[in-house]
């Protein structure tokens, strides 16, 4: 009687302990599956506001250049306007350089006006290359400002 009791309650415990982990399997690859789409849903956000910073970037860059276009533009007219009041000797070739870095600005706005957003690496070339451009501007027109003087 004491065996067929033990024999009993093991096979009730072991009953017991194959449902409970085939219940347990389940749950746990419904947990997988949970959280493998928050993870999804995660990365879907993530890489929206990558973008999103990316495209703030691309327009504080276009502000923050375009500023620094206009100011250069503003220091070639008023340059230009100072030449013309006097009598400076190399008149003509004051006015000369200043319409070559007139025509550098106008092609700098344009290019900045076609940048179209084609990703993080090429946004860091374009802005190298760019910055590169705008500093050999402002380093030109020193140039000349001093030269005149």
């Amino acid at each position: 009687m004491k065996n067929t009791i033990l024999i009993l309650a093991v096979i009730i415990f072991m009953a017991g302990a194959m449902l409970t982990s085939c219940q347990s399997s389940a749950e746990r690859i419904e947990n997988a599956r949970e959280k493998v789409q928050d993870t999804k849903d995660k990365l879907v956000e993530s890489k929206q506001e990558l973008n999103q910073a990316l495209a703030d970037s691309i327009q504080q860059f276009k502000k923050e250049s375009e500023e620094k276009i206009i100011a250069y533009e503003t220091s070639i007219a008023e340059f230009k306007a100072r030449i013309a009041e006097e009598k400076l000797e190399y008149k003509a070739k004051y006015e000369n350089e200043l319409a070559g870095l007139e025509q550098k600005s106008s092609d700098l706005k344009k290019k900045l006006e076609d940048y179209k957003d084609e990703g993080k690496d090429e946004l860091t070339s374009f802005k190298s290359e760019f910055n590169h451009d705008l500093d050999e501007l402002g380093e030109a027109l020193k140039g000349i400002t001093v030269k005149s003087k």
